[in-house]
């Protein structure tokens, strides 16, 4: 094909993206047609000729990922994916944002094949790429696989202004910049243009210089030059030490003659009239919708030939590391899938440790346990891995140097921390993220895109209620569980000392989805082994003790249910019956079956007390109207934690006291 010749078709691809975009926009009268339509030239640049993958095997180990941050712009990614041959169809295109299609208002993982991440809130996609990014590098170092397998193997973002201006931005790309992340590359789609206008009204930074004061490399580029853009992407391909960003610019809804480099581009469609001269501008047949010209289908099946050819040659070339490897192949493959040891909970439960000592402390020692029998997991803590125990001390750090390490030193990010921690589990690992749980408040945009994408990772939130003590109320965690409880499918366990701590740890690695393990600064004491026997935090909640014809029960949730144990004593010796029962999780306890909750909860008995150091919402399902719940609806103070248990009502003596007169009333 002549030089001319292949220009032509070029230009004429990256227009059909345009008008793909905006004509789905304009069918579902709903959408975003400016930034599909001023970025095209970049990625259709970009998956032409420089993106690795396979679109019949969508989740080749190979390939590379593209992750579209600007999601609102999902119309771009839906027509890429489309010419290069992924399992959408025009009719998928125009169903775009419409009930049960493929094509959803934003990209969603697992939903839509050939897409790498969910994304919608601006940079979170370019914070989980930063994940990837790492973890692409540490799966390579960790199975010792030859670089040429692997030095290739890119992340490429596109965001545009409302990323980089979100703070997100800043925590994932300062940290993207001190590891040294050679393997991720950014294009910013400066287009100058927000839902309210110009990005002057509320931006005047020199975005470049920020990015190189992060470690990063810095191009600048006319956006809508394919030759420009072919450099920049080979330069940035070549660098050695730092991430690349390329800094685009371009023109929002490029085309339109009325509407580019207009707000009015950015969040609805064009109207039909516009819609017409914008085709009839780029020598499209201007009745015609979603069209395709056969030059243009014809040009990316050969480009998906030669990609799917050089996929065939690197898988040839991993078989061969592979028999070579053994032991790199078996490592792979515990990554891969996961593996757990069968005896997964008895290896756990001999790694208690035998002194009473505090739930985040017991769950340091699982930690060490597990990195030992489970290789595909990795984390690390937001600076506060020596007080959540959250750091594998055989394991190493992942660093600039060392690719190999699975902790990960976030430094005071936690933002960025859990939508890293989204894109290593969308990568291959199993991550943990730790802070303290009133901390969780920074991390719960992640937490939902994790639920939203079903990803398996473990959050360890410690010092999770009152007993931070002197920190006092900016410390102290009040809301935090009954917001994570309120949050579809996350399971929350709050266990109640060492050996519960152990079975919630199995269960969270045993899962498919995030689970958050609730956990003390403040030491518990064991239970019996008689207890340890039958217990069964993974059904969410069981019976601790339970006397013949109890009248009442006592419900006890993680650090309380000592509380409730010590309690049960004292009224039985004053001939009270009782059943205490130790409920770590509200999620696990719903999803058992209606006779194991009325063997735990029986409805013929009406009095129940439920004791949580956290406020009360939620609580009257399980203790019903004649109920109390024994809990704090109000912020903490500033004062050591037993000071605070007595006069918040939570010291065995406390809760005794108020029993009885519960019971008495």
């Amino acid at each position: 094909m002549g030089c001319c010749k292949h220009k032509e078709i070029v230009k004429k691809a990256i227009n059909t993206v345009r008008l793909l975009a905006a004509d789905g926009v304009q069918k579902a009268n709903s959408g975003h047609p400016g930034m599909p339509m001023g970025s095209a030239d970049f990625a259709f640049t970009l998956w032409s000729k420089f993106l690795r993958f396979d679109p019949q095997r969508p989740d080749w180990l190979g390939r590379d990922r593209f992750v579209l941050s600007a999601g609102h712009g999902s119309m771009l990614l839906y027509s890429l994916l489309h010419l290069f041959g992924y399992p959408l169809s025009l009719d998928d295109l125009k169903s775009f944002r419409q009930l049960g299609s493929k094509t959803p208002g934003h990209p969603e993982h697992g939903h839509t094949a050939g897409v790498e991440v969910t994304t919608g809130p601006l940079a979170s996609g370019l914070a989980s790429a930063v994940g990837m990014a790492i973890g692409l590098k540490q799966l390579a170092a960790r199975i010792g696989a030859p670089q040429e397998l692997f030095k290739d193997q890119r992340v490429y973002v596109l965001s545009g202004d409302g990323c980089i201006m979100e703070g997100t931005s800043h925590e994932a790309c300062s940290l993207a910049g001190h590891l040294k992340l050679n393997n991720l590359i950014l294009f910013y789609d400066d287009n100058k243009i927000t839902i309210e206008g110009s990005t002057s009204l509320a931006m005047s930074e020199d975005v470049g210089a920020r990015f190189a004061a992060y470690g990063w490399n810095v191009l600048k580029i006319n956006g809508q030059c394919p030759r420009q853009i072919d450099a920049a992407l080979t330069l940035a391909k070549a660098c050695k030490d730092k991430p690349t960003i390329i800094i685009g610019t371009t023109t929002i809804g490029y085309g339109a003659p009325n509407l580019a480099g207009t707000s009015k581009s950015h969040g609805a469609p064009l109207g039909e009239e516009e819609l017409k001269a914008t085709k009839a501008a780029l020598g499209f047949p201007p009745e015609e919708s979603f069209f395709v010209p056969q030059e243009v289908r014809e040009f990316c099946q050969a480009r998906v030939a030669e990609k799917q050819a050089e996929a065939a040659q690197w898988d040839q070339a991993f078989q061969a590391w592979q028999e070579s490897c053994p032991e790199g192949k078996a490592l792979l493959e515990a990554i891969l899938n996961k593996t757990l040891p069968a005896d997964l909970e008895k290896q756990l439960l001999a790694a208690v440790p035998q002194k009473d000592v505090a739930s985040r402390a017991s769950s340091g020692a699982m930690l060490q346990a597990i990195s030992k029998l489970v290789p595909a997991v990795v984390g690390g803590s937001a600076d506060l891995a020596p007080s959540n125990n959250t750091y594998m001390k055989e394991a190493g750090d992942f660093s600039a140097t060392d690719r190999a390490g699975r902790n990960f030193h976030f430094g005071v990010r936690e933002l960025a921390m859990g939508l890293v921690c989204n894109g290593l589990a969308l990568t291959y690992a199993l991550p943990y993220s730790a802070t303290f749980m009133v901390f969780s408040d920074y991390m719960k945009p992640a937490i939902r895109l994790a639920a939203i994408q079903k990803l398996h990772q473990v959050y360890v939130f410690t010092h999770d209620s009152y007993a931070v003590g002197e920190d006092g109320a900016t410390h102290e965690p009040i809301e935090q569980l009954a917001m994570f409880r309120s949050l579809p499918g996350v399971t929350l366990l709050r266990p109640a000392e060492s050996h519960e701590v152990a079975l919630a740890w199995a269960y969270a690695l045993r899962a498919d989805h995030p689970v958050i393990l609730s956990l003390t600064r403040q030491a518990l004491p064991n239970l019996p082994q008689e207890v340890v026997e039958k217990m069964a935090v993974d059904k969410g909640a069981y019976v601790v003790s339970s006397d013949e014809d109890f009248q009442a029960i006592l419900i006890g949730s993680g650090s309380e249910l000592a509380a409730c144990c010590a309690a049960a004593q004292a009224l039985r010796a004053q001939g009270v019956k009782l059943r205490v029962v130790s409920m770590p999780s509200w999620d696990l306890f719903e999803a058992q079956s209606a006779e194991y909750q009325e063997s735990v909860l029986p409805s013929a008995c009406r009095k129940r007390v439920a004791v949580e150091a956290a406020c009360t919402m939620g609580w009257s399902k399980y203790v019903g109207d004649e109920g109390l719940v024994i809990g704090l609806d109000h912020f903490g103070e500033s004062a050591p934690y037993k000071v605070l248990a007595d006069k918040y009502g939570f010291t065995p003596e406390k809760v005794t006291a108020a029993v009885a007169d519960y019971l008495k009333a």
